[in-house]
Parts: structure tokens; C-alpha cells; sequence
């Protein structure tokens, strides 16, 4: 029997339990609204006198003797007394009564005389019926409240199980962290890819609570606690979820939101349970995901000390490492944002160790892409080396996206299988957005387009620091009308000023061609704009790249804790110093536009030859571009214009901006 099938067993109990709950509460409903419902039923069939109209005595006896009535009903009420019902042969009108009536009721005295003419009237039919005030009347009068008191506690029961709770009201300071159980779903560190340090590091961790005297014997001390930071889908949760499927120990999972509760010390108690139930189980491992959610900067907020948040986090730093010792208890947090934590919850003691889970590198990626792929059939022309060098800076969600956007495409293509086609027309939709070819373009537009990008590209293949041309499409993507990608050589961790000047120059060579051909300037150019001056600030600012300026850095960040530590630039330099900043910025940027305008002006024809093959193919890779550069004849097109090579890229998107 293999271990799903266990598994599957394990949980039907559980499946049949919630089946059985969620049945008696709906027939407790049921019964619930039938019981209200005959009790309505019974008042009403029991009111139907209520339809009579009270006379007084006089008026009955006139009615009598008129011998108006036709038939009666005399209740014997539990005080000997009677109360008649009659009805009339017709429907009269009596004395202080505003409508015709015709059943009336009245309370006659316990006078046998009286009913002995009654009957000699010759009222027909003529009943007599006792009511005596029993344990129906009184049930009938309670049945109410308690259906609606039953009732009540009925739903604070169900409000109390759907929260995991209890104990009601009190189970508000109880900790909501998950115990990982045997059966559920495990994810080992077989399924994780591409963070093999990090994957190292705990790694040890886990066979320290295996094997605890390997480590003991020479002195060490088991790590308190393990924090994971890195950009958003890199798999910290993930990794985190290996750990719980390879420990072997209990492992507790919860999130940092799930202390803090609008009531007033729950957060602080909420911790104080969770460390509870952990020495409870040691040796165990606790995970805190977003832990940036309580453990923010303290002194930041307008509550000060007495803010909820700072006393959660007080409680949890007394129980990481506090006067008494936790032994055995692991504490394994993640955060995209381990900037604004707070000092004393990274000390040695607390968060002995953090693991960097960084964007993976080419390996990474491609070990990453077969992990996603393990369930997918994949065509026998299925390159993953190929994609994971094409998606630099792609996270490991990144990447499962991309896997994803390529199963659905060939389904929607009704294949049998994942083809490299599909890998590639995938990273293209995430890299560059959803071809858009309904979009409809003016001739001269498109012709404006084509000349844009064609600067990009000749630019680029002219400079020997530049990256090199990948691809270029004048088809609408998103919201560019056209777009070049690049293809560095290898990723680059450092950049020189001549890459940078290289980056700047291309980035300009779209605006230098319409300036060369049309003698005009268009909105196309506002991304590449944007992209170039903030790159030439940041080489003067930043980078200490201006001859003129030296090697100094201009404009201190500060940071407001309060505000989530957002970072805006202190002004720290006169306005002299401001002046030449500008200048130079400006004459770098200026230097790029320069450096391209005559970069096109002495390749006017290969501009020209670019530019008519973009106007017949929409659509060029870097081989057909060599081919245009050197003369050569184009071979014909490829199938569906496929030319994406799947290697790494970068985008030069040409943003519409038609409202500027």
C-alpha cells in the first residue's frame, strides 16, 4: 500500500466526522423551524374565535330572545363560568359596532336557568366543550422562549466550532497555530529547486532535532531561531513547508496577522500559548510567516509603548529567548521585508541564523522549471536550459507561472503535450504582456514604430558594450507598440560606467531615429526617456561616475519607521552643488542621444534595410537581423513566426502615451 493510499484512509474519519456534524445541524435546524411552525399552526387554529366580536351581556340577550341566533359553542372555563360563541343567521348591525358582525362572543354568568333557555331557542348545534388549564397551556406559553434560547445557543456553539474554539468568549488568547499532522500533504526538499544554501542550512537544523548528541558532544547549542528573507516568490513558505515534511517533529504553522486581534492583549496571549503548546511538544519547530506583521520597529506608531502591536512583540521576544529557556523550540520565520524589523528580534539568541532566499540563478531556474514540470508531459523538443536562461530575475512563482500559462496554452491548442513553442510564447506573455494585433495602427504609426525600434537595435549591435539584440517586434505587447529585448552574455552582478553609457546610448537610439528621419520627436520615446535619466542620476548621484563631481554620494536616504520605512532623498547639498547635478545629468543623458543620433546617421542604409524587413515580417530574431545588417537575402519565415530562441532577455517597451 503505498503512502497516499494511508493517507487517504487517514482522512476519512475526519471527512466522515465533519460529514456527521454538518448533518445534525441541519436536521436540528429542521426540527428547529417544524416545532415553530406547529406552535404558529396551533395559536393560529386555536385564535380562529379571535374572529368573533365581544357583545355585551344586554346585547346578547336581545339577539336571544330575537331568536337571531343559529348556532353556538359553550366553553366551560376552568372557573366554572361560560363563554359563548354563536353565530348569527345573519349578518347584523349592534349598537357601537361600526361594521356588520357576525359571530359574536360573550362570558354568561353559571346560571342553569340560562342555558335551559338557551337550548329551548332552538340553537342548533349546539355544543358544549371543556376547557381546563393544563400542561398543554403551559408548554404552549414556554415552547417559544426555549426554541429561541435553544436556538441561540445553537448558533454561539457553531460561531465558537468554526473558529476552532471552545470555550467562546475566553478562547480569544488561544494561539491559532496549525499542527502539521502525518497525514496531510507533505513537501520534502526534493520539490524545492534553486536555494540550495538555504536549503543547507536547515537542512542541519533537522537532523540536529534528529540527532541531537552529534552536535551536543563538541558543545554546540541548537540554533534558536531561523529567519528567511528574500523578495516576494522565492519560496521562504515553501522551504518552510519542506521542513515540516522532513523533520519528523511536531511543526506548528501560523501567520504573523493571526496574533494581533482588535480586543487588547490577545496578540500577548496568543504568544504565550503558541511557546505553550511548543514546550508542550518539544522538541518542535514553529513557523511564523510575515513575521513583519508584529515585529516592526518598536517606538514607530502613535500608540507608542502601550500600542497592541509592541506588546505582542514585547511577549515574543520574552519567549524567544527571556529569564526562562526554551529548549527544543525552533523558531523558523519568514519576511520580504526585513528592513523594518525590529533590532532585538535579530540579536544572536533570537534569530541566531538568516538565510538569504535570493532570486535563483541559471541553474536554479532550470532545476526550479523540472520541479514545475514533474506532472506535465512535456514534447520531446522541450529545451528547459534554454528557458531558465531566458528568464533572468524570474522568481521560483515567476517561473511556476510560466510553466502554467504554458499547460494552458497547448490545451487551449488541443495538444498532447507541452511543446517548446508553448514554453516560449509563455515567457513572452509574462515578459512583455498578450500580443494585442487587433489593435489598429496607421500606416505611418507603424512606420513611426518600425524606425523607433530599428534605432534600438542598430545602436545596440554598433556598440561593443551593449548587450546583444535578441529579438525586436513592432506588434503591439500590453500597452508598448513595439519592443527590443537584449541578450546579456552572462549575468552581471556589477556593471562598468562604459555598460551604463552603452545602456543610456540604446535606450536613445529610438528617439535619435525619429529625430534623423522625420525631424520630429513622439510620445514613444517617454519610457526610454524616463529609463536613461534615471541611470545617468543615479551613475552621478549614486555611483560616483561624473568626473566633475567625484566620487561622492548626494542625497542621504532617510527612513520614516512610522510610514512603513518609505525612503525619500534628504536634500544634504547646496544649490550650487544641485546646478551642477543637473548639468550633469543632462549632459550624460545628452551624451547617449549624441552618440546614437551619430551612430545612425553613418548607418542610414542598414536603418533603412532594418526598417523594411520590420514592415514585411512585423517580427525579426537576432539571425535574421545579422542576416538585414550584412545584405543578406531573409530565408522564408519560420511557422507562426515563431523566432523566440528562448534566451535571456531584457525588454525596451515603447509605452503609448497618445494622451501626452
Amino acid at each position: 500500500m503505498t503512502n497516499q493510499d494511508k493517507n487517504n484512509k487517514e482522512q476519512i474519519p475526519k471527512k466522515n466526522s465533519d460529514f456527521n456534524w454538518n448533518r445534525v445541524a441541519r436536521i436540528v435546524l429542521i426540527w428547529t423551524f417544524v416545532l415553530i411552525g406547529l406552535y404558529f399552526l396551533v395559536i393560529y387554529t386555536k385564535g380562529t374565535d379571535s374572529k368573533s366580536t365581544s357583545i355585551s351581556y344586554d346585547q346578547f340577550l336581545k339577539l336571544l330572545d330575537s331568536n337571531k341566533i343559529q348556532s353556538a359553542e359553550i366553553r366551560i372555563q376552568a372557573d366554572k363560568s361560560y363563554e359563548f360563541i354563536g353565530k348569527l343567521k345573519k349578518p347584523e348591525a349592534i349598537e357601537g359596532k361600526n361594521v356588520m358582525i357576525e359571530r359574536i362572543s360573550v362570558l354568561l354568568p353559571n346560571d342553569e336557568t340560562l342555558i335551559r333557555n338557551i337550548r329551548e331557542k332552538g340553537i342548533s348545534p349546539l355544543e358544549f366543550k371543556s376547557e381546563e388549564s393544563g400542561w398543554f397551556n403551559v408548554v404552549m406559553n414556554i415552547l417559544p422562549w426555549v426554541l429561541i434560547i435553544g436556538f441561540w445557543i445553537f448558533l454561539m456553539r457553531r460561531m465558537n466550532a468554526s473558529a476552532g474554539n471552545a470555550k467562546g468568549i475566553f478562547s480569544f488568547g488561544k494561539s491559532r497555530a496549525k499542527l502539521m499532522s502525518e497525514s496531510s500533504v507533505k513537501v520534502t526538499f526534493e520539490d524545492v529547486a534553486g536555494a540550495d544554501e538555504a536549503k543547507q542550512e536547515l537542512q542541519e537544523i533537522i537532523e540536529f532535532l534528529k540527532n541531537p548528541s552529534k552536535f551536543q558532544k563538541l558543545g554546540g547549542k541548537i540554533p534558536r531561531g531561523v529567519l528567511l528573507l528574500g523578495p516576494p516568490g522565492t519560496g521562504k513558505t515553501l522551504l518552510a513547508r519542506a521542513v515540516a515534511g522532513e523533520a519528523g517533529v511536531p511543526f506548528f504553522s501560523i501567520s504573523g496577522a493571526d496574533f494581533v486581534e482588535m480586543f487588547v492583549g490577545v496578540g500577548a496571549s496568543r504568544v504565550r500559548d503558541l511557546f505553550d503548546q511548543g514546550k508542550k511538544n518539544a522538541p518542535c519547530i514553529i513557523f511564523i510567516d510575515e513575521i513583519d506583521a508584529v515585529g516592526r520597529h518598536r517606538g514607530a506608531g502613535l500608540g507608542g509603548g502601550h500600542d497592541e502591536r509592541e506588546q505582542t512583540l514585547n511577549q515574543l521576544l520574552i519567549e524567544m529567548d527571556g529569564f526562562e529557556q526554551n529548549s527544543g523550540v525552533i523558531i523558523i520565520a519568514a519576511t520580504n521585508r526585513p528592513d523594518i524589523l525590529d533590532p532585538a528580534l535579530l540579536r544572536p539568541g533570537r534569530f541566531d541564523r538568516q538565510v538569504v532566499v535570493d532570486f535563483p540563478d541559471v541553474k536554479g531556474r532550470e532545476g526550479i522549471l523540472k520541479v514545475h514540470t514533474r506532472k506535465i508531459p512535456l514534447a520531446p523538443d522541450v529545451r528547459l536550459d534554454i528557458i531558465a536562461k531566458g528568464t533572468p530575475g524570474f522568481s521560483g512563482a515567476d517561473l511556476a507561472n510560466l510553466v502554467n500559462e504554458a499547460a494552458l496554452m497547448a490545451a487551449r491548442n488541443n495538444s498532447d503535450v507541452v511543446t517548446m513553442r508553448d514554453l516560449e510564447n509563455a515567457k513572452d506573455k509574462v515578459l512583455m504582456g498578450t500580443e494585442r494585433r487587433s489593435l489598429i495602427i496607421s500606416e505611418k504609426e507603424k512606420k513611426t514604430t518600425a524606425y523607433h525600434e530599428a534605432g534600438h537595435v542598430l545602436v545596440a549591435k554598433m556598440i561593443p558594450e551593449a548587450d546583444p539584440v535578441h529579438k525586436v517586434t513592432i506588434i503591439p505587447r500590453g500597452r508598448a507598440l513595439g519592443i527590443t529585448t537584449y541578450l546579456p552574455m552572462d549575468e552581471k552582478h556589477t556593471y562598468s560606467k562604459e555598460y551604463l553609457e552603452a545602456m543610456i546610448a540604446y535606450a536613445m537610439g529610438g528617439r535619435a531615429a525619429e529625430k534623423l528621419v522625420f525631424n520630429e520627436y513622439t510620445t514613444g520615446a517617454k519610457n526610454d526617456i524616463d529609463r536613461a535619466t534615471a541611470l545617468a542620476r543615479k551613475m552621478v548621484c549614486d555611483y560616483g561616475m561624473s568626473e566633475k563631481l567625484g566620487p561622492i554620494a548626494y542625497g542621504n536616504k532617510e527612513e520614516e519607521v512610522f510610514l512603513g520605512k518609505e525612503i525619500y532623498q534628504h536634500k544634504n547639498y547646496s544649490e550650487a552643488t544641485q546646478i551642477v547635478i543637473d548639468e550633469e545629468v543632462k549632459k550624460t543623458v545628452q551624451a547617449g542621444m549624441d552618440r546614437a543620433y551619430n551612430i545612425l546617421k553613418n548607418n542610414i542604409d542598414k536603418l533603412h534595410a532594418l526598417v523594411d524587413a520590420l514592415m514585411e515580417r512585423e517580427i525579426l530574431d537576432s539571425e535574421e537581423i545579422d542576416k538585414v545588417l550584412k545584405g543578406e537575402k531573409l530565408p522564408p519565415p519560420k511557422p507562426d513566426n515563431d523566432i523566440y530562441s528562448g534566451i535571456e532577455e531584457k525588454s525596451e517597451p515603447e509605452k503609448e502615451n497618445k494622451n501626452q
